[in-house]
């Protein structure tokens, strides 16, 4: 009987601790994404020092303080694109922004670290992005829907892409 219940002990932890790496994965390298969004053309690697006021907007977009002073993007004429992380639940998730014409582009999720929540790395997700663009009150111009049991990871996507678009914006010279 004790070797039974160790035996099924056992198997109830390797189940568990293998669905737990099940969501993890990269699944394009950020120089992928960047050569892929400007086609091969040699983009301009550029970094943005972010003010006071700066990070006080990025504050209000992602909900949480944001502690760095700079952030680097890659430009080439009027497109720019972001390599950016945000926490879904506890661990960081990796995105590419390709902003064009100051619309999403392309978006794609590049790192999934997290145990749940990797249904956002489907293009079918990723689509809603396409052609958004960030209104006055810094929000996405269009409805992305959510997914049952990735409600986390939804929020950080839509974080991230409000805030490329603000970033793009800035970099731009727009009057935001």
């Amino acid at each position: 009987m004790t070797k039974s219940l160790f035996i099924l002990f056992i198997s109830f932890s390797l189940l568990f601790s293998a669905s737990n790496y099940a969501a993890k994965g990269v699944y394009q390298t950020p120089k992928d994404f960047i050569n892929s969004a400007f086609s091969d053309e040699k983009s301009e690697v550029k970094v943005l020092w972010l003010t006071t006021e700066d990070k006080a907007i990025i504050a209000e977009i992602l909900q949480h303080k944001y502690n760095r002073m700079r952030i680097r993007y890659w430009q080439l004429h009027n497109e720019t694109v972001w390599i950016l992380d945000e926490v879904g639940k506890e661990k960081p998730i990796t995105i590419g922004v390709h902003i064009k014409d100051k619309k999403i582009n392309h978006f794609k999720v590049l790192t999934f670290r997290e145990s749940r929540g990797d249904e956002v790395r489907h293009e079918f997700f990723s689509r809603q992005f396409i052609k958004a663009s960030l209104q006055d009150n810094k929000q996405l111009s269009q409805h992305v829907d959510g997914i049952t049991g990735a409600t986390l990871s939804v929020r950080a996507t839509k974080k991230v892409a409000r805030l490329a678009l603000w970033l793009d914006a800035k970099v731009g010279n727009s009057n935001l």
